[in-house]
């Protein structure tokens, strides 16, 4: 606004309007992000978060590494394989043939952030960059330096799936499903109160019916190249959709952990198969919210992932002394979300942790995580 040369009264009342709607604005923003937000029931909103571990930014906003595909050791000898499914001249193209929900449907109605191509950053704040530190930071919003193994016993700190499940609304309607054996202790289950069905445990110890029963014994009986540590994502995925779809918790999480297995067994090939499928699963998820009584128009989706890896030959692999392992990415789904930033994907130059995913999802359902330990603060 030029405000030279023109009369003081209309320069008064100018600035007056200006203020008034400035003032108007920053209230209203306000009361949007202090909304709970409920459907037409109002019943409470619904939550599920997701990660798929260890998946690397570089793929999510650009596709296919042509580098890692072109390499006959992690190629395995089938270069053309990865170009015939996943290979194209733009990286729009390649973004839609590796991971199309993400990039129809989350790019377009939710909000996906990490591009540092765009100067759009994500971070862990823990110094160790690497699991059981990088999911403790998820849940926890408290990335201390003592979470420093992958071994480490049952987490000291309050999570906010524990949180939730201490609230009337959530109360007995939380529920994990990991493919990584570590989640009992990383959720810490004794204290949280929720079942956590990790690795080779049976949804089967949770509900007693024929399906439950036959995909016990599928896993039971499954191909373990994992060894016992973790299960293939499909038996966490397909155990966590029958408890989803039997018990209709409110608040759910699931694991997948291929992404991060394949790579550091150096195989780009499977490393993509197992993104790409953990993709078509979250089509499943948001399908079946999006035509489910309860669900529909009241359930907030999180993405994301644990840690980044490294560049070029050190991509199969992740730690403190490793460049580009603490760089990440998440996503958001949810009914609400165009009132209170831009849609899509974010391109806005900015630095944003991980530690404060906790506080960001607690507060966008209505239900701000609280906690003994200190918590990231809300992005929004």
């Amino acid at each position: 606004m030029h405000l030279k040369n023109t009369p003081t009264h209309i320069v008064s009342t100018t600035l007056l309007a200006c203020f008034v709607l400035a003032i108007f604005s920053i209230t209203k923003v306000q009361a949007q992000t202090n909304t709970t937000y409920k459907n037409e029931t109002n019943e409470a909103p619904n939550l599920i978060v997701i990660t798929t571990d260890g998946f690397r930014w570089q793929e999510v906003f650009n596709g296919m590494d042509f580098d890692l595909a072109n390499q006959k050791i992690f190629n395995h000898g089938d270069s053309a394989y990865l170009y015939k499914k996943y290979g194209a001249a733009t990286v729009s193209e390649r973004q839609k043939l590796l991971l199309p929900f993400i990039w129809n449907t989350v790019a377009t109605q939710g909000q996906l952030y990490g591009n540092r191509f765009k100067e759009n950053k994500v971070n862990v704040a823990n110094p160790h960059w690497f699991s059981y530190p990088g999911y403790n930071e998820i849940f926890t919003g408290y990335p201390d330096s003592i979470i420093n193994s992958n071994d480490y016993p049952p987490n000291p700190y309050s999570n906010f799936l524990g949180f939730l499940n201490t609230q009337k609304e959530y109360k007995g309607k939380v529920a994990a499903f990991a493919a990584w054996d570590a989640y009992d202790r990383i959720l810490n289950e004794a204290v949280s109160g929720f079942p956590v069905i990790n690795g080779f445990e049976s949804v089967s110890s949770i509900l007693k019916d024929p399906i439950s029963e036959n995909l016990s014994n599928l896993l039971k009986d499954s191909y373990q190249p994992f060894k016992k540590v973790e299960c293939l994502d499909v038996f966490t995925h397909y155990q966590a959709m029958h408890y989803l779809k039997t018990k209709q918790p409110k608040v759910m999480y699931i694991s997948y952990g291929e992404t991060d297995e394949w790579a550091h067994h150096a195989n780009y090939s499977n490393y993509l198969d197992a993104a790409h499928q953990v993709d078509a699963w979250l089509n499943d998820i948001w399908t079946y919210v999006q035509n489910t009584k309860g669900y529909q128009n009241n359930t907030y989706i999180l993405i994301t992932t644990d840690h980044g890896r490294g560049f070029g030959s050190e991509w199969t692999t992740h730690g403190a002394d490793v460049k580009g392992a603490n760089c990440i990415w998440f996503a958001l789904l949810g009914p609400h979300l165009k009132q209170i930033g831009s849609l899509g994907e974010q391109t806005k130059t900015q630095q944003l942790y991980q530690k404060q995913l906790a506080a960001t999802i607690t507060k966008l359902i209505g239900y701000p995580f609280k906690a003994a330990h200190p918590i990231g603060e809300a992005i929004y």
